[in-house]
């Protein structure tokens, strides 16, 4: 490494935040990243530890040590080629990744991990202002139609890689605008759009076709799920006009609490929420939009999805915020030679917390309540752990005023009338059953239709989303051409 010796003698750096009274005027991100002396100082701490378990934490397997002793040397354009080696996207985790790298860092054992996150942030910033982020297409064309249904992280990821061999690949969105759930799941405060844009301008460049406003398959009767397409296309359609599809969607079925009240006007999910204020902040008109202003909120779910809704609660001015999180309380340190090299089971404090929020763990609700169909409050009770089952705590029961209940407690699965209508084969859990193999990975029991991303494997992460259209997008143009030089 660059700076053998940098553990010993740097701190941690800490990326900085804009003070809460000001970040709370408006949608913008509020993250004060490294500057350059401050990013060199971070990667030095980069131990020569043999074995870089931060590589294997990182689902993208992003070649860490090179890109932190690079950034060391101050060799910024050499630093963003490595990272881009395995991440087509390093602004969106390098922002919104909870980065399950640094949990694995070797110095995380007994010492604060390398910044690893901020540096990758530091990285592409840098890139964008110089100017070395450029389209990079095909130089000859295979001749091959390959169809992206979902244009979150994985489906965008998918279609960059198979345009850049060559292939023609158009992308549908169903909404009015790419991105998935970075678009319309992603508050801006933590992730502004114009990166998503900027890739957008990068894919077409790159001759990816973009669809938006095009349902593939059909949603339920009546479905939360977020939709504003204007036309429908059938998944036949699809088949006869191009030689592989690839689904990408979003598990996009939100848990929900089937408790008495659930009917009353003022119990909503999160992403009822979520995408209005996203379509609002792009400069949509919309006709009354849930909003949190004088109210008194309930954020059902101790998530990321959760910490959003608390964020955007308070930038509407919400009079209160409240979040439950039905798990107890952990600990606020994780025992790290314990858990490390995997991901600790610790109380985590968003800054959506730190800008005014009451917590409540181990709770569970029990009933909603209300007056004239109109949403009052709730009912609860403390729950704790007995004989491997949840079990209320008698006398800990209690009624709490809400104006408005977000529900936030995950999504389930994919929507099913999809992959119904594509007549693909599910798993126990109702995703797209498809394997992970190096022969046959993501092809699913229907011919020529592969799935990756949430649609395949669940809720989960954009770094997950990410490598999975990029294994995917192998594995499609190795059964298209009979090899592939992509990377997997």
């Amino acid at each position: 490494m660059g700076k053998v010796t940098g553990f010993m003698e740097y701190e941690r750096i800490e990326e900085g935040y804009k003070p809460v009274p000001e970040r709370l005027k408006n949608y913008k991100e509020f993250v004060i990243g490294l500057d350059d002396t401050q990013a060199k100082t971070q990667a030095a701490r980069c131990m020569d530890c043999g074995t870089p378990f931060c590589n294997n934490g990182c689902p993208v397997n992003n070649i860490i040590p090179d890109f932190n002793d690079l950034v060391y040397g101050e060799d910024w354009q050499n630093a963003i080629d490595v990272l881009h080696s395995t991440n087509n996207f390093p602004e969106f985790t390098g922002r919104i990744c909870p980065a399950p790298c640094e949990a694995a860092c070797v110095l995380n054992v007994n010492d604060d991990a390398v910044g690893i996150k901020s540096i990758e942030h530091a990285i592409i910033d840098r890139a964008w202002a110089e100017g070395w982020v450029k389209p990079q297409p095909a130089k000859h064309k295979t001749g091959k139609k390959i169809a992206v249904v979902g244009s979150g992280p994985a489906g965008m990821a998918a279609a960059q890689q198979l345009a850049r061999v060559g292939h023609d690949v158009t992308l549908f969105e169903k909404n009015d605008r790419v991105g998935g759930l970075l678009r319309y799941g992603i508050p801006d405060f933590k992730m502004e759009k114009l990166h998503i844009d900027r890739r957008v301008e990068q894919l077409k460049a790159e001759c990816v076709t973009i669809r938006t406003g095009v349902l593939v398959g059909a949603l339920p009767k009546g479905s939360k799920v977020t939709n504003w397409a204007k036309e429908t296309v059938s998944p036949e359609q699809l088949q006869a006009e191009f030689d592989a599809v690839l689904l990408t969607g979003g598990s996009e079925q939100s848990r929900d609490l089937p408790v008495p009240g659930r009917d009353l006007d003022g119990v909503h999910f999160a992403m009822e929420f979520l995408p209005q204020q996203n379509k609002v902040n792009a400069g949509d008109k919309l006709k009354n939009q849930l909003r949190a202003d004088g109210k008194h909120v309930i954020v059902i779910g101790g998530g990321d999805t959760g910490s959003d809704c608390v964020g955007t609660s308070n930038r509407h001015g919400a009079v209160s915020v409240t979040q439950f999180e039905v798990m107890p309380q952990p600990p606020a340190q994780e025992n790290r030679p314990m858990t490390w090299p995997y991901w600790p089971m610790k109380l985590r404090t968003s800054s959506s917390h730190d800008e005014g929020c009451t917590r409540e763990f181990a709770i569970s609700t029990k009933e909603f309540i209300g007056e004239k169909g109109k949403l009052t409050g709730l009912k609860t009770v403390h729950i704790e752990l007995k004989d491997g089952k949840m079990v209320e705590v008698p006398g800990t029961e209690k009624t709490y005023q809400a104006d408005l209940v977000l529900l936030a407690m995950g999504f389930v699965n994919p929507v099913a009338t999809v992959l119904d209508a594509f007549g693909i084969e599910k798993d126990a859990r109702g995703n797209a059953k498809a394997s992970t193999d190096f022969v046959g990975g993501y092809a699913t029991n229907v011919p020529k239709v592969f799935a990756a991303g949430d649609v395949r494997r669940g809720q989960s992460l954009v770094v997950w989303a990410i490598r999975e259209g990029r294994q995917a997008a192998r594995a499609i143009d190795e059964f298209l051409m009979g090899f592939s030089d992509l990377p997997r």
